[in-house]
């Protein structure tokens, strides 16, 4: 999904990730736990949109299992059991 972004909404959201990777471990506004290993960058996107990437810890790592543009308030089921599908296959 990342790639689908214009290059101003990846520089934001690698900036975010980068500052997440490089400061963890970091909370709000930033970043936010999502309960069973899983967590969310927070990413303010241009035009007034919000992106969140979903990654969990491995082995001292973090590792990048989701990202999605949001649109409603809550996080929606399947990006989470996306995430939660992926987290399981490398854990």
């Amino acid at each position: 999904m990342l790639k689908a972004f214009d290059d101003a909404d990846r520089k934001i959201v690698g900036e975010d990730i980068k500052d997440v990777e490089f400061s963890w471990p970091i909370g709000m506004p930033l970043c936010r736990s999502l309960g069973r290993g899983l967590w969310e960058v927070r990413s303010e996107l241009t035009r007034g949109r919000i992106a969140r990437v979903l990654f969990c810890i491995h082995e001292g790592r973090m590792v990048l299992l989701h990202a999605f543009i949001k649109k409603t308030r809550k996080l929606p089921d399947a990006n989470r059991d996306l995430a939660l599908k992926r987290m399981k296959e490398i854990a």
